[in-house]
């Protein structure tokens, strides 16, 4: 149930919080033992910045940094390796043709270039649509990695349906990281890949003295794929801490944001944002029950907040592209200014509070972020 909404320009935020009490599945076990076994796997880092902890009036706050993952600059490989394995394994099983596919996909940048190189690892086919106003770096990257690209005149969602066609050739399959009716199934595995980054920040905080868990984690959210895999952990556990689980978006694309407040998934008009890979309209079919059980509370940034975010994270040793960044400008946002009080109190932040930050990109992942301070 909605309890508090606040809708001016200064801060769309709502809080839920009934969700910490809400249940799921967990992950499968083996992803993470699959991702252990590819080349250049190794945990990312899990920074612990007490400036920021000051800054925020908490306790602890950690960034998990996936400005390297798999030897790219973004943690979306988790789930295209996945999602790709268990693709072709299923293919072999049913007894289809051996020979190389084409692995289709739509993309802001970072999900299409997990896709691309993950095909061309294992000598399969990749064909990438990048919406309008992806930065021409980002799409150079993914045609780097020998994918056929095709530009799209429209967002997000209208790559993401002429994806869907494309992959209706022969030997084609779509690899998409959202869902809708009729198709759930490989974007589920998507999500499933995920689940390796939070199984290493239990670990990773275990080690730094936190043996719970975190009080609150800041996720940032597209379409909420992402989300739904943070959520899932968290929400299926037994025991321990059941921390506050934050998302933020952009003010641009707050489809998120907007479903929760009407209590169903919408569709919303994007505009232009610097954090590209949250560009994103619709919810995905998949990772909406999850959102709306499991979210406590969802807040909407404009791209300034998000740049001023990644260059503090910068002064602080953190590479962090503007989608990344969004996790500490959100927090920003709801720790501090009119009203803090309350939200501290419903998110249940205290002075001792230990937040994690997912910083999905690094600087290289984002040609924005090295342009807009």
């Amino acid at each position: 149930m909605l309890e508090n909404l606040f809708s001016s320009h200064a801060l769309p935020w709502l809080v839920r919080p009934s969700a910490r009490t809400w249940r799921c599945d967990p992950a499968p076990a083996e992803v993470r033992g699959f991702h252990a076994a590819l080349p250049d796997c190794a945990p990312t880092p899990l920074a612990e910045l007490p400036e920021l902890a000051s800054e925020l009036g908490v306790g602890r706050v950690f960034v998990k940094d996936e400005s390297c993952r798999l030897g790219l600059p973004a943690f979306k490989g988790l789930g295209a390796s996945w999602a790709v394995h268990r693709t072709l394994a299923e293919r072999a099983a049913t007894g289809r043709a051996p020979g190389p596919v084409t692995l289709v996909t739509a993309t802001d940048g970072n999900h299409g270039r997990a896709v691309a190189r993950t095909a061309r690892l294992l000598g399969q086919h990749a064909h990438v649509f990048v919406p309008q106003g992806v930065h021409p770096q980002a799409v150079a990257a993914i045609a780097a990695e020998r994918a056929e690209v095709t530009e799209v005149e429209g967002a997000y969602d209208e790559a993401v349906r002429l994806a869907a066609r494309a992959a209706a050739a022969p030997d084609a399959v779509l690899v998409q990281d959202t869902a809708w009716p009729g198709y759930e199934q490989i974007p589920g595995w998507i999500v499933e890949g995920y689940s390796t980054l939070c199984a290493e920040i239990d670990e990773q905080l275990a080690a730094q003295g936190v043996a719970d868990g975190p009080d609150l984690v800041s996720i940032p959210v597209g379409v909420g794929s992402l989300a739904q895999a943070v959520i899932t952990h968290y929400r299926s556990r037994p025991s321990g801490r059941a921390p506050a689980l934050l998302s933020v978006e952009p003010e641009a694309a707050p489809c998120v944001l907007e479903s929760l407040i009407r209590g169903a998934p919408v569709s919303v008009t994007t505009g232009e944002t610097t954090m590209a890979g949250l560009n994103c309209g619709t919810p995905s079919s998949i990772a909406w029950p999850h959102l709306n059980g499991g979210l406590d509370a969802a807040v909407a940034i404009p791209d300034a907040d998000s740049a001023h975010a990644a260059a503090r994270l910068a002064a602080l040793g953190v590479s962090s592209g503007p989608c990344g960044a969004a996790t500490l400008a959100g927090l920003r946002a709801v720790l501090t200014g009119a009203g803090v009080g309350e939200r501290r109190t419903a998110l249940g932040l205290g002075a001792t509070s230990v937040v994690v930050l997912l910083s999905t990109e690094g600087t290289a992942a984002n040609p924005h972020a090295t342009t807009d301070r």
